[in-house]
């Protein structure tokens, strides 16, 4: 595992999320629309709602918009209306690659997806062939040097479902997807504070890549998630420093 640090990894790719921060409320308010079409307008009837607006809040989106994107969500204000979908395939070296999307046109997606995959070295698959290779979990990553026993009796105390220490002295704290928040909450107050927290689908598995190999997946990567339908990508590539 030579140059291998989780803490790395996970830095370097949320450098790259605070850069794309042009898109981010519009993926939030597709998410907050969706969220409340389907669960109803009532974040605490709702979780998938309420994580979608407590992301809102933590970008500092307007209230405003977080309750019109509710309104149309519910049918109380006209709007486009998204449909979710996913694809699937692989990225380089097989690196399992997963696409989550909201669309108002499903045709057009899916060709833009395909597009990006065959254009950066990858191949879009079928439905399934890899969401089996993830975890839809909360991630909280504490940098090395965290007390590790008095981290792990304050997460297990709120609730996660696992603490891992790894290699690089890093921790990370997982937990159901919308236990997240309250998670998080109970560790800040514990004195805790993630470097960097968020539910995602995690890799079971990782694809290490290095030199050349890691940045064509790096663009790759980069390519679908600068499609406008797109809301997240998730990779079991992990790009080694070398």
């Amino acid at each position: 595992m030579a140059g291998h640090s989780k803490w790395a990894n996970i830095q370097h790719r949320k450098g790259r999320q605070d850069a794309k921060r042009g898109k981010v409320f519009t993926k939030l308010i597709k998410e907050i629309t969706v969220a409340a079409r389907m669960g109803g307008g009532d974040p605490n009837m709702n979780p998938r709602l309420r994580l979608a607006m407590e992301k809102a809040k933590a970008e500092s989106m307007p209230k405003d918009n977080i309750d019109n994107a509710i309104k149309r969500g519910t049918g109380q204000l006209e709007g486009v209306t998204y449909e979710e979908a996913r694809y699937e395939g692989y990225g380089i070296a097989g690196a399992a690659v997963m696409v989550d999307c909201l669309t108002d046109n499903k045709t057009r997606t899916v060709a833009d997806v395909r597009h990006a995959f065959s254009k950066f070295g990858g191949n879009m698959g079928t439905d399934g062939c890899v969401a089996f290779q993830f975890k839809h979990c909360g991630q909280m990553l504490f940098a090395p040097g965290t007390n590790e026993d008095a981290l792990m009796e304050a997460a297990l105390e709120a609730g996660a479902e696992d603490v891992v220490t790894n290699d690089d002295g890093s921790i990370e704290v997982l937990t159901a997807p919308y236990e997240f928040t309250t998670v998080k909450e109970a560790l800040e107050k514990a004195g805790f504070k993630a470097e960097f927290g968020e539910v995602t689908m995690k890799p079971l598995n990782e694809t290490e890549l290095s030199g050349d190999d890691a940045l064509r997946m790096q663009k790759l990567l980069d390519a679908l998630e600068s499609l406008d339908d797109v809301q997240d990508v998730y990779s079991s590539a992990v790009m080694d420093e070398e």
